[in-house]
């Protein structure tokens, strides 16, 4: 689960949690990841995280943003021994080292005026955008910078009904199997676009609940609008083949087939007023992806949602006494869990996943009938891991 822990962390980063809270089974921020940075570089906001196949941690940040204050060392004269802004593009391994910074002008592409949004694909490539209201446009990078490919022109846009161009595009996915490129455009247009990703070349576009989009200004913060509000911020594939948008502004997800036919939606905090409650989600790493986190800058939280259903998970550990009893049940004959969350559902009903590690033939429905005994695990899920044979 190293790259779904990674993926949460990217979520507190960009919600700028500055609480630890520990919990067993939960995670905590690391006020002392990254390492310090060199070249007496500073980070203005961050605008983007992404994590590849590697656990490196990438981000997109907005040097532009730092005042004169917090960039001292970069003014001519110089005012302070602090700081310089760093490249727009950093790479940091799990530790928290830094691998490599690059990002700004260059020959061939047109960089944007305020950054925002990254995702690396399969082959390593660096995808990033920007939402100022010149920004239109998508970039393509190699890891060390190398330029690849632009879509979109800067300045240039069509509204959402555009094969052409695009709206200040917020976040972007690939379909690698398919070789599609999914966005979420996204602050100026209300859709999402699917590109081939070699090319560039149109495939389709739909908007909320798979229709056509309309450039119509509609009140915000409605999850039942018939339209997307601005942004659309992010977009999501599941390993079921099902594409997760977020609508910020009116505080839901949307869920679609790859074609844009619309399955169902998911209210998150809807009573929601201050710039939304989707900010972004992530998949959890298991098999089934039972679980989506998203984050939720308004309220400046994250929260864990049953990805089949939309319902959201209270409470992690409700109680430390009854996760104490769980552990103590399912460990009594020598095996170990190795990870254990618990979830307030409702008055009276928990939730919980437990990984077991064992060296015997035990299977899940063992270890489900010793917690039958706990009348309040409504949902509860069992991963049996075998750490070697018996003896």
């Amino acid at each position: 689960m190293k790259k779904a822990s990674a993926a949460v962390f990217a979520l507190l980063s960009l919600l700028g949690c500055a609480q630890s809270p520990v919990r067993e089974g939960g995670y905590a921020v690391d006020a002392a990841w990254p390492k310090p940075l060199p070249n007496n570089w500073t980070l203005g906001q961050v605008a983007g995280i992404a994590v590849d196949a590697r656990d490196h941690v990438w981000l997109i940040h907005r040097p532009r943003t730092l005042i004169d204050e917090e960039k001292g060392a970069a003014l001519s004269p110089p005012r302070a021994k602090c700081c310089v802004p760093a490249p727009a593009v950093i790479e940091f391994d799990g530790d928290g080292n830094l691998l490599r910074a690059w990002g700004g002008s260059g020959a061939g592409y047109e960089w944007f005026e305020n950054e925002h949004g990254i995702y690396i694909d399969q082959q390593g490539n660096v995808w990033v955008g920007g939402n100022d209201p010149k920004d239109h446009q998508l970039l393509k990078f190699t890891p060390d910078g190398k330029f690849l490919m632009q879509i979109g022109r800067a300045g240039q846009t069509g509204g959402s009904n555009s094969t052409t161009l695009l709206g200040r595009p917020a976040h972007m996915e690939i379909d690698a199997a398919a070789n599609e490129l999914y966005i979420a455009d996204g602050y100026g247009n209300k859709r999402v676009i699917v590109l081939d990703a070699s090319t560039g070349a149109y495939k389709r576009h739909w908007g909320a609940y798979g229709k056509a989009p309309s450039d119509e200004k509609l009140p915000l913060y409605n999850p039942q609008s018939p339209q997307f509000a601005n942004p659309v911020h992010c977009v999501r594939l599941s390993n079921d083949g099902q594409v997760y948008v977020c609508d910020r502004a009116n505080n839901r997800v949307q869920v679609f087939r790859k074609d844009g036919t619309f399955v169902k939606e998911f209210k998150v905090e809807p009573s929601t007023l201050s710039n939304g409650s989707v900010w972004d989600l992530v998949l959890s790493e298991d098999k089934d992806q039972r679980f989506i986190f998203t984050a939720d800058g308004a309220n400046g939280q994250v929260s864990t949602l049953l990805r089949d259903t939309g319902a959201i998970l209270v409470d992690h550990i409700p109680d430390q006494g009854f996760a104490d009893k769980v552990r103590s049940t399912v460990e009594c004959d020598g095996d170990r869990v190795v990870d254990l969350h618990l979830w307030r559902l409702g008055p009276g009903h928990l939730g919980a996943i437990v990984a077991v590690a064992t060296t015997t033939a035990r299977d899940a429905v063992h270890y489900r009938e010793r917690l039958a005994k706990f009348a309040d695990l409504s949902h509860l899920t069992i991963e049996v891991q075998r750490s070697g044979p018996a003896g």
